[in-house]
């Protein structure tokens, strides 16, 4: 059994569960009041904003150089200077904002927010239903690269019985959706959101699949078990027990009892709190304080998130083995348009104020739960710990390449596990 939660995870669970029963009936008033309506959506970047970030780019007043010669003070002026160079003379936004929108993108107001989506419907008779939420730093940018094999797996290695139509919302405060003018956008919240956001599109059956925030949102949603939700598909599964949280948190030792596995989980989760976690906890306490260095300073916010990349990426800290440079300026770029470096912060503090944690065992006890565990994932979770958390755990599989973008790094890969682990499900549609 895990541990008993603490009160204030006592209290996030029991907002989660109940945020369940109101699902319907809040989708029910929306229609009834005329505001399920889904307007479509398209980008146009003014060439003014471009032009400001290159000047802005170009005025940059560099940092001295780190004092060690390794990543250990973050990132490194050397390797930094270069893609900044790029991205204040030769990148083009142009190709991202055509890229976007070629898709089919759409806005809809939910509970007084505007969500923004791209919702790509396969041609495969009897496709699957599958809401897919991206995390921080990324974006919709980083699902792109699985919309066709999932959409169109025959022409992708797979069966058209394999097929999904998809839901790629941006997360409140990020990209083009709404910026959350309260506190009451946690996880719970947009778990709900999410549920009528699949029923107004007419879907009354479906999966939800994340990483990141995905994978928190996609656990709650589990906890909540609105009715269609036929399960969940996660790649940072949050089963981390209390009792290895506070040892980790209070340097204690590790069990001998522990597995191989389990002391290599300890051991990621003892350095991500001890030396990696420092990009969170302002975000967590001082979100707005934060903003304003990312509001202001372009290259403030690329080195913010290019630090995540050359961590969490399965690249030995060297990011551009796993993604193109102008896919991570893409994704910075978005950010930077859109102004949403300070109301990205703010989710992880709306988030905090529950109690929650990205890593926080959640007893899920009837939906179904699949895993994939990458080795580049900020941990990599091990089964026991799983199956103490997931009552109806369908599939686990651990693979041997890939990090903490898993669809941005690996879209083949990941299209692959998502067929596999969804496939069981099908004959409940």
């Amino acid at each position: 059994m895990t541990d008993p939660p603490s009160p204030a995870r006592r209290d996030f669970l029991a907002a989660t569960a109940a945020g369940g029963a109101t699902i319907l009936a809040s989708t029910q008033r929306a229609s009834a009041e005329g505001e399920d309506t889904i307007r479509p959506f398209s980008i146009s970047v003014p060439e003014e904003t471009i032009l400001d970030l290159r000047r802005r780019i170009a005025a940059t007043r560099w940092p001295d150089r780190e004092t060690v010669d390794d990543f250990s003070q973050g990132v490194q002026l050397a390797k930094f200077q270069p893609l900044m160079r790029y991205w204040g003379t030769e990148y083009d936004w142009r190709k991202a904002e055509a890229a976007l929108n070629a898709l089919p993108q759409f806005v809809t107001e939910i509970d007084g927010l505007d969500i923004q989506f791209l919702h790509i419907q396969s041609q495969h008779s009897n496709a699957m239903p599958m809401i897919m939420t991206h995390g921080w730093p990324g974006s919709v940018l980083e699902l792109l690269k699985v919309i066709g094999p999932l959409t169109d797996p025959t022409a992708h290695g797979g069966r058209p019985e394999d097929a999904f139509h998809l839901v790629l919302p941006n997360y409140p405060g990020y990209g083009y959706s709404g910026k959350p003018r309260n506190t009451s956008w946690a996880p719970p919240q947009v778990a709900r959101a999410w549920h009528t956001l699949m029923l107004r599109l007419g879907y009354r059956q479906y999966v939800s699949q994340g990483g990141d925030w995905g994978a928190i949102v996609s656990e709650v949603m589990a906890v909540q078990a609105p009715p269609g939700l036929l399960g969940i598909h996660v790649n940072m599964p949050g089963t981390v027990p209390q009792s290895v949280l506070r040892l980790v948190r209070n340097g204690d030792p590790v069990p001998a009892s522990f597995s191989r596995v389990e002391k290599e989980a300890v051991a990621s989760l003892d350095y991500f709190y001890h030396k990696g976690f420092g990009y969170a906890e302002m975000m967590n306490t001082r979100p707005q304080t934060l903003g304003y260095s990312l509001s202001d300073s372009p290259v403030g916010m690329a080195a913010f998130f290019y630090d995540k990349f050359t961590e969490w990426t399965h690249s030995g800290r060297e990011p551009e083995r796993s993604l193109r440079r102008d896919e991570m300026l893409d994704d910075i770029t978005l950010y930077w348009v859109t102004n949403t470096g300070t109301s990205s912060s703010r989710s992880y503090w709306d988030a905090a104020q529950g109690g929650g944690g990205p890593f926080n065992a959640v007893e899920i006890s009837t939906v179904p739960v699949a895993v994939t565990v990458f080795p580049g994932e900020i941990y990599r979770a091990p089964r026991s710990w799983a199956d103490q958390c997931f009552r109806n755990l369908i599939y686990w599989n651990e693979v041997d390449k890939g990090g903490h973008f898993a669809a941005w790094e690996e879209p083949a890969l990941l299209s692959a596990e998502l067929r596999a682990a969804f496939r069981p499900l099908r004959r409940s549609l």
